[in-house]
Formats: C-alpha cells, structure tokens, sequence
C-alpha cells in the first residue's frame, strides 16, 4: 500500500506537465501531418483537414522540386549559411570571451549597448540596409545578406556566449595563468572544448534563422536564385496561390533541412540549456 500511494502522488504531480508536453507536441506535430497528407492529394485539388490519401501521389514533391527550382536555392541557401554562422560564431565568441573572462575595459558598456539592441524592432533596419548595401554596390548579392546578418546576430550571440563564460568558474583561468598560460591559450585549451555545447547550440540557432530569413531577402535581392529557401517562398505561392498541394510539397522540402539539422544537433542543444542551469 505505501508503494502504491507513493506511486500515485508521483503520477499526480507529474501529470500537469505531462498533458502540457502531449498538448504542446500535438500542437506542433499535427499540423506537419497535415502538410504531409496535403502534399500527396491529386495536384488542383483543396484537401482540408487530417486524412491520408487512399492514393498518395508522391511525384507532387518531384514537381514541386522542379518548379520552385529548389537545386539552385539550396546551393544559394548554403553558401549563406556557410558566409554568416562561421563567421557570426567566431566573432561572438571571441567578444564574450572578452567581455566575461578578459574583463576588458568598458566591457560592461559595451554589453550592455549590444543586449539593448536586442529592443530595437528588426523591421527598423531593413530601409538603412537597403541603402547601405546599395551604396556599398552589393544590393542584389548575396553580400547583401549575409554582412547584415552576421552583424543583427552578434546581440543575441554575444549574449549566449556570455553566459556560459561567466559560469566558468574563474578558478581554472587562475590555474592556466599559474601555470604560464596567456588568454589565447587558456581560451582554446580550456574554454572552448568546455563552450563546445554552446557554440553547437548557437551554430543551430543562427542556422535556422539565416536559413528560415525572408523578409531581409526578399528586400535585399531581387534574384530569386540568389535568395535563401525561405525567401524564395514568395514567388512560389505567387504562381501556386490556388494549388495547395504544390505549397504544402514545396513548404514540407523548403523546411526539411532545418528539421534534420535540428535533430542531429538537439543534444547539443539539450546539454548546453543544461550547462547553463546547473552549477557546481
């Protein structure tokens, strides 16, 4: 008997978070199932609702492949990314390094100048970009994305990195120095093979944002070839407002990518959130 009360007030104070991760997982997993059934219903029909097709027409991914010409905005999708998270990365850790364990002078400041961009609306930016990047002669390059993005990232970048320098303890940097250590050592012999679950993470997060960018690419380029996946979308429900099995094919590969990066890296994710959490 007090095994089985035990085991009851354990499932009843589990329970609320349970229903809230069951809500929360249907909440996103169904609306991809119904993409999915979309996307294999007969091309000019209106699925509506949640039912696989009794004949699923898998060739509407082929179609939708070739259409939106999704072999050129995926190798223009990943020469952005490949321009904007090594960079972003580096910088962003070198800057927090700088700010929590070098305590460089106005460091302070300058961190907090950078988190209180984090206010500022993202729209504000787009009409100074466009004119800078018009000047600068790069309006209608891929330069024109990937410069603005590596600095937008740098605020929240900065501040992850931050804060995961600032909870190393202080005493292994004392050590290195003790033992004949300078910064530059100390930082890639000590601090970051201990931030590799936060870079891993932070990589993935700027990963999906670069890839998943539309707005700025829309503005900025005017070549749809040129642009991420995600900014050619506009053109693709132009043509196809009406077809929806064709947007929901199309949709389903355009976010492809990011789901199986997000899988292979979640660990990383999960374990830097953890680092972040616990101390000592």
């Amino acid at each position: 008997m007090p095994a089985r009360t035990h085991t009851a007030r354990a499932l009843r104070r589990r329970a609320p978070g349970l229903i809230l991760i069951t809500a929360a997982a249907l909440y996103s997993v169904v609306p991809l199932l119904s993409m999915v059934s979309a996307a294999l219903a007969p091309q000019g029909t209106f699925p509506s609702g949640l039912s696989w097709p009794s004949d699923p027409h898998w060739h509407n991914f082929v179609d939708a492949w070739n259409v939106a010409n999704i072999t050129t905005l995926l190798k223009s999708s990943t020469l952005i990314v490949l321009g904007v998270v090594p960079a972003a990365v580096l910088i962003a850790t070198m800057a927090a390094y700088a700010i929590a364990v070098l305590e460089i002078p106005l460091g302070g400041v300058f961190y907090t100048v950078l988190v209180l961009t984090l206010t500022l609306p993202y729209e504000i930016v787009i009409v100074p970009l466009y004119e800078q990047t018009r000047a600068m002669g790069l309006l209608g390059t891929q330069w024109a994305l990937i410069l603005p993005l590596i600095g937008m990232n740098m605020p929240f970048a900065v501040f992850w990195m931050r804060a995961h320098f600032a909870g190393v303890p202080k005493e292994l940097s004392e050590a290195a120095g003790m033992d004949g250590a300078g910064p530059w050592r100390a930082l890639f012999h000590i601090h970051l093979p201990l931030a590799r679950p936060a870079i891993a993470s932070l990589a993935l997060l700027m990963f999906l944002s670069t890839w998943n960018q539309f707005l700025l690419a829309l503005v900025l380029i005017d070549d749809p070839d040129k642009r991420t996946m995600a900014g050619a979308l506009q053109a693709f429900t132009t043509k196809y407002s009406t077809d929806q099995v064709l947007l929901n094919a199309g949709a389903l590969l355009i976010m492809a990518p990011t789901i199986l990066v997000f899988l292979v890296l979640q660990r990383h994710f999960v374990k830097a959130l953890l680092q972040g959490s616990v101390k000592g």
